[in-house]
């Protein structure tokens, strides 16, 4: 799980999980100035200014302060539902295209299923994840895939992963049941094949894999070799079909 809370007994001594408002500019030299002022330079000069003002168009959300438009309550994976974090465990971005996406994080709660979204959704908190996969296999979604989650305790993992907890101990096996397995892998699936995110041990890790981290989850009875076979298998499957958002 994330630094704080329901990471009792999968943590080493506490640390908070580093994030920063950082951006980068524009990309390919379009600067703010230009975005503001070159209507009158578009007028001027000609062809080569209507391509430049469509690509203008298309770049408008990278300005600093300006975000991709999204809804409330929106799902990146059709087979969640929806319970939002506390804005105090997250910040937003424009991901993928001020973070490059490119790991998937394991995690284990700690604790149930209820009380990781309940400590989610506590600002005092400042960690959750993206995801949280609960015994019976059934998945919420908490904080959007464009926005970086106060998961790893490390901050370029951060902005480049996508968290998933799961619910149960790092210290019961019978807490990893198969059906939080194929749900899980089903969503690990869907994240590396929206991201282009290689299906890997290199770029599908656990907590523990992060540098620095203080954890020790998803912990030594998680099956890696049945989980990326799932995975693997899930690539292929059809998508999950969307249902009903929950209240958060």
């Amino acid at each position: 799980m994330g630094n704080n809370g329901s990471t009792r007994g999968a943590r080493k001594p506490s640390g908070k999980s580093a994030g920063s408002a950082s951006r980068k500019k524009p990309a390919d030299g379009v600067s703010r100035r230009a975005l503001l002022i070159g209507g009158g330079a578009v007028a001027a000069a000609g062809t080569a200014a209507v391509l430049a003002r469509d690509r203008v168009k298309r770049l408008w959300w990278q300005v600093p302060g300006v975000e991709k438009p999204r809804k409330p309550g929106e799902l990146d994976y059709a087979g969640a539902t929806w319970a939002a974090a506390s804005e105090a465990n997250w910040r937003r971005a424009d991901r993928p295209d001020d973070f490059p996406v490119d790991r998937v994080i394991i995690h284990v709660t700690q604790g149930s299923f209820d009380s990781a979204v309940k400590v989610f959704q506590d600002p005092a908190h400042q960690a959750a994840t993206h995801y949280i996969v609960g015994q019976d296999g059934r998945v919420v979604q908490m904080i959007r895939e464009l926005d970086v989650a106060y998961q790893a305790g490390n901050r370029s993992y951060n902005e480049r992963g996508v968290g998933i907890e799961h619910e149960g101990f790092v210290d019961r096996p019978k807490d990893l049941t198969k059906a939080m397995y194929e749900s899980s892998a089903r969503l690990t699936a869907s994240i590396c094949a929206r991201h282009g995110i290689p299906v890997d041990r290199e770029h599908i890790i656990g907590h523990v894999e992060v540098p620095g981290t203080d954890h020790t989850d998803p912990g030594p009875h998680w099956d890696w070799d049945r989980y990326m076979e799932l995975v693997r298998r899930a690539t292929t499957a059809p998508a999950p079909t969307p249902s009903a958002k929950a209240s958060g």
